[in-house]
């Protein structure tokens, strides 16, 4: 097997056996977080400063990895950090604790992602950006389709806290393959040094962020199905709907991207505008919006990475788009549980305008690159 492809498949299994653990452990946060006697503006709020806090770190960690060649020092740090705050989320007694390990699995994730990303990159650089981070966004989020399948197992047999028990055998096996991988991945010649970032970055940074700003976190969606009385196994099970969606979006857009370039990310804020169907008292349009929710978030983790893999690609470039990324997530989940609490519909229309905006930016940023 070509060197590359061996080492995107040993981060690949890491990644599987992760998201298992985790996304397991977010397709039931958002209903565990209502049954603690949290409010929709408190879900919006942990749910968008646990991703801001998991993005902003990249930013330092980013930029550690390139100056000081710290890759795994952060990979193993962060996935220690990352995987066993999710189990640990059994013994939580209320929001606050509950709230507290959601946060460290964000920051624990925050830290080793650009290293990841920028050894990915590097491989993409052989075979193709698209291929790479297609195929490896495919390849962990068949994890994250078993993890709400595992969990709804598990609250099935004893409720929301057995669902976070049941994620602690996953957690140590991805930990496992993660000291098996190292080695694997390609040698640069020289030490990497933090590089300027790219000519257009900037707009790239504008749409990316207009796009996280109208992506409607799946807590806020949990916890909107929990009120309109779905069944707390069904909400794993949409999430798992949603994570066979992303997986196959992903590779379809890793290998559109390698074909179309930028163009491809036209798609992910198209899928995006498909949040109000789960808002909406359908039960049979919930599994509909769920497999196109996935569609967005598969793209959003494999196209816009290979493009900034495109533009750039050093750890450090991977920090600045991931915390740019996060703060407007963080934004937008803030403004949609706030908006929530006075209209679903509101919060909607936040969704489709933000998401038209992203649009236009994206145009922009393909009209200044044919110049």
């Amino acid at each position: 097997m070509n060197p590359a492809w061996r080492f995107v498949v040993a981060i690949g299994l890491v990644s599987l056996f992760a998201d298992l653990t985790y996304e397991g452990g977010r397709s039931i946060a958002g209903a565990f977080l209502e049954t603690l006697g949290s409010s929709a503006a408190l879900v919006g709020f942990v749910a968008g400063f646990g991703e801001f806090l998991g993005y902003l770190v990249r930013l330092v960690s980013g930029g550690l990895a390139d100056r000081f060649r710290f890759h795994w020092p952060l990979l193993y740090l962060g996935y220690e950090v990352n995987l066993l705050s999710v189990p640990a989320l059994a013994l939580a007694q209320g929001p606050v604790g509950a709230g507290l390990l959601l946060f460290l699995e964000r920051l624990g994730k925050g830290l080793r992602t650009p290293a990841r990303d920028a050894l990915l990159a590097r491989a993409g650089r052989e075979v193709g950006h698209g291929r790479v981070f297609g195929l490896h966004e495919t390849v962990d989020q068949i994890g994250a389709f078993l993890g709400p399948l595992l969990v709804a197992l598990g609250v099935a047999l004893g409720g929301y806290r057995l669902g976070f028990a049941f994620l602690l055998l996953p957690a140590l096996l991805a930990l496992g393959f993660l000291l098996r991988a190292r080695g694997l991945e390609l040698q640069e010649e020289r030490v990497l040094q933090v590089q300027p970032l790219p000519s257009g970055f900037s707009l790239y940074l504008l749409y990316s962020a207009l796009f996280a700003l109208g992506f409607v976190h799946f807590q806020l969606l949990a916890f909107h199905l929990e009120k309109l009385g779905a069944g707390p196994v069904h909400i794993p099970l949409l999430y798992a709907l949603a994570m066979g969606a992303d997986a196959l979006f992903a590779l379809l857009g890793g290998l559109a991207f390698d074909r179309l370039g930028l163009r491809s990310l036209f798609f992910a804020p198209l899928f995006a505008l498909a949040a109000p169907l789960l808002m909406g008292n359908n039960p049979a349009l919930w599994w509909t919006g769920s497999f196109l929710w996935g569609g967005a978030l598969g793209l959003q983790e494999s196209v816009l990475r290979a493009g900034v893999g495109h533009l750039g690609g050093s750890a450090f470039a991977y920090g600045v788009f991931d915390t740019a990324f996060g703060f407007a997530w963080f934004l937008g989940s803030v403004a949609m549980g706030f908006l929530y609490e006075t209209s679903p519909v509101r919060a909607m229309a936040f969704v489709g305008g933000s998401e038209v905006f992203a649009l236009l930016a994206l145009l922009a940023l393909l009209a200044r690159i044919r110049r």
